[in-house]
């Protein structure tokens, strides 16, 4: 019988679908093997592969291999964090610690108390008068985390409802008999507001320091405030619902130049500078000039994005004692003035309950659009004189002046003691 040769049988088999190997000089014969699974490199159009004993090797119509080594894949680019708007001040945050249940801190603003720690941290800061007509400070606390809060003092009703627009954590000191009797309730166990007394909660979360007398020695911090949430049992997260709009910055070209407010209270009058480089409202109170937040090794100026007049119906608190504490008609309508971007809106200011939101809106009817960023509110009694100039917008060829009196960068300061503060 005439031996086939094997190159014919090779042809045969692969006609046929049949495996071929080649052993030690051998031709076997067998079943085709499944295909496996390769990766797969898209060739040139007319790139093409042919099998041989030693491996497939590109035909003579295609490119030739190159030597040098595959390129290294191309890694994927990291994913972009979500950023979403804080409800408090509109500035783009995680959505975690845009849920950042709010706190509210009652803070002392009489001449030993002062500078006052906190205040550029938070997102909203409330000013208005207390005993007598001195002011005192609520300020909230959302996306912010301040290194010291202080000094803080005792509460009243109308502060309260402030802070229930948020059902925020209230932090302070005592209080007037009408705040104490509605934070004694339940309303202060969550319903209105989530009751943080000093002397409820121990020195704990709020401690006295030594290098400034009582009552305004009071202090805290980001952390201890935070771990305070926890303590009195209050929600970590809230889903919050803004209740005022915010834009962004406009361009420098359209920001004016000059500028000024002045706000008197007794015992301190609050004068704002536009800056126009910053767009924001670098504060000065009195006898200290610039208002400087100061902390742990750092002195910052206090300079907010917003400045709101509000104003308000005051009277005597006639609760028996003789401190000439007042009360604040707080749910109603009235009179406001909203400046930001260098320029002022005539505003009419509404809040309907104790824990409704105070709305602000323009002369159309329509809300009021403030500046992404922190806002003051000043809230004074009604016949007070508010005066203020609006700067004007420079020509396009003016360059903005680099020095405008705003300072927002910290800078060091001799060390405070007895801060206790564990970061």
């Amino acid at each position: 019988m005439r031996r086939v040769p094997a190159v014919i049988l090779v042809v045969i088999a692969l006609a046929a679908g049949v495996g071929v190997g080649i052993f030690a000089g051998h031709t076997v014969l067998g079943p085709a093997p499944a295909p496996t699974a390769v990766a797969l490199v898209s060739p040139g159009p007319s790139t093409s592969t042919a099998p041989s004993d030693s491996g497939a090797v590109p035909s003579d119509s295609g490119p030739l291999p190159s030597d040098s080594p595959s390129a290294e894949p191309t890694p994927s680019p990291a994913p972009t964090p979500i950023l979403v708007p804080d409800p408090l001040d509109g500035v783009l945050v995680s959505p975690a610690l845009a849920k950042r249940h709010v706190v509210a801190v009652m803070i002392d603003d009489l001449w030993a108390a002062r500078p006052q720690s906190g205040l550029s941290s938070a997102s909203i800061v409330w000013q208005a008068p207390a005993e007598g007509g001195i002011p005192r400070y609520m300020a909230l606390f959302s996306e912010g985390s301040p290194r010291a809060v202080g000094p803080i003092r005792s509460s009243r009703l109308y502060y309260i409802s402030w802070a229930a627009e948020w059902n925020a954590v209230y932090m302070h000191v005592g209080g007037s008999p009408q705040a104490m009797a509605l934070l004694a309730s339940s309303q202060g166990r969550g319903s209105v507001v989530w009751n943080a007394d000093e002397f409820r909660v121990g020195s704990t979360y709020m401690w006295r320091i030594k290098t400034r007398f009582a009552p305004h020695n009071v202090y805290s911090s980001s952390k201890y405030m935070r771990l305070l949430v926890k303590a009195i049992h209050a929600p970590a997260s809230v889903n919050y619902t803004p209740h005022w709009q915010f834009a962004a910055d406009p361009t420098i070209d359209q920001r004016p130049v000059g500028g000024t407010i002045t706000v008197p209270y007794l015992e301190n009058k609050i004068s704002y500078a536009y800056s126009r480089s910053t767009n924001s409202y670098p504060r000065t109170v009195s006898v200290e000039g610039k208002q400087f937040d100061v902390g742990p090794k750092t002195k910052v100026r206090i300079a907010p994005k917003n400045v709101v007049v509000i104003y308000m119906s005051f009277a005597p608190l006639n609760d028996g004692s003789a401190k000439h504490r007042l009360e604040a008609k707080y749910v109603g309508t009235g009179k406001a003035l909203v400046f930001n971007n260098g320029k002022v809106t005539k505003a009419t200011w509404s809040k309907k309950s104790l824990t409704a939101p105070t709305l602000l809106f323009g002369p159309d009817g329509k809300p009021v659009t403030l500046t992404v960023g922190q806002t003051f509110v000043q809230v004074v009694p009604l016949g007070t004189v508010v005066t203020y100039k609006v700067g004007k917008v420079p020509a396009p060829s003016a360059s903005p002046s680099p020095s405008d009196g705003a300072s927002p960068s910290p800078s060091p300061v001799g060390a405070l003691e007895d801060w206790r503060l564990v970061f």
